[in-house]
């Protein structure tokens, strides 16, 4: 069975930057050796915006800049970028919460993804995976996961299962 991992934005803006979230900080070690046990592709997504970013509709609905490119704060997390590396890991801009590029998992059988935040970028991406690949496993680490907050975190949770995504 050909498995990947993807890791989805976890970058310094959501972390301690200007969307910082001290759920994304805990899970940080957590994912790290995730990253590093497992066997098979090692995917990451960024989220990538560009200095307009206010003025997209992105930004009219969240008017808070962040993951500007070649910023700081768009970044992948300095520990995960490390193990990231060592797996000679795939990284992936996306200018929106789901990546439609995803393609380049029409080889695996499973895919697991952990990241921030649940309710926005992980449920999208989970659900554009399974709609792009139906007899694909997609599953959610739930604990290595972290939302906008942890009733919206259930939620999305919640919708992914009704959506066949297998939360572990």
């Amino acid at each position: 069975m050909k498995k990947a991992l993807v890791i989805i934005d976890m970058q310094n803006d959501f972390i301690d930057g200007s969307l910082a979230n001290p759920d994304a900080k805990a899970v940080i070690p957590a994912i790290v050796q995730r990253i590093r046990e497992f066997d098979g592709a090692v995917f990451a997504t960024r989220d990538t915006h560009a200095t307009d970013y206010l003025q997209s509709p992105e930004g009219k609905h969240l008017p808070v800049e962040h993951c500007i490119k070649d910023t700081d704060g768009w970044q992948i997390q300095r520990d995960i970028l490390a193990a990231l590396q060592q797996k000679n890991a795939t990284i992936l801009d996306k200018p929106t919460f789901g990546y439609l590029g995803w393609g380049v998992l029409a080889y695996v059988d499973e895919v697991e993804l952990v990241g921030t935040c649940t309710d926005i970028c992980v449920v999208s991406n989970a659900l554009i995976l399974k709609a792009m690949f139906p007899a694909l496993t997609v599953k959610v680490n739930a604990a290595l996961c972290a939302g906008t907050s942890k009733a919206n975190h259930d939620a999305a949770l919640q919708t992914m299962r009704m959506c066949q995504v297998e939360v572990i």
